[in-house]
């Protein structure tokens, strides 16, 4: 059986839709997920918060870690900000409820 869905994601699965809410921290010094802030997930990005630099590597680790390419990883809320809402369409794998396990065994 399956993992629920953590509150930070939502699975449609009869759109074959994934709804992330996430926190981003741009100019870290490695790309990856770094646990829950608030109600969303916190995701590390190397890349700098300049010319939608930040946003593009967002698309593509998400891309990456969900089996999709990038042109299924749609930015809707966020494009300015720290706080962001991604859909992913028709996804391959789910990492999202092994970050949530990961990030529950944190202390």
């Amino acid at each position: 059986m399956a993992a629920p869905d953590p509150a930070w994601a939502r699975y449609d699965g009869a759109a074959d839709v994934l709804t992330l809410r996430v926190h981003v921290q741009p100019g870290a010094s490695r790309t990856g997920p770094a646990g829950i802030h608030g109600d969303r997930l916190k995701i590390r990005l190397a890349a700098p918060p300049v010319e939608g630099k930040a946003n593009a590597a967002l698309r593509l680790f998400i891309a990456d870690a969900f089996a999709v390419p990038q042109r299924s990883v749609e930015l809707t809320a966020g494009e300015l900000s720290r706080q962001k809402t991604l859909r992913v369409s028709a996804p391959k794998l789910r990492p999202d409820r092994e970050w949530a396990q990961d990030s529950a065994k944190a202390p």
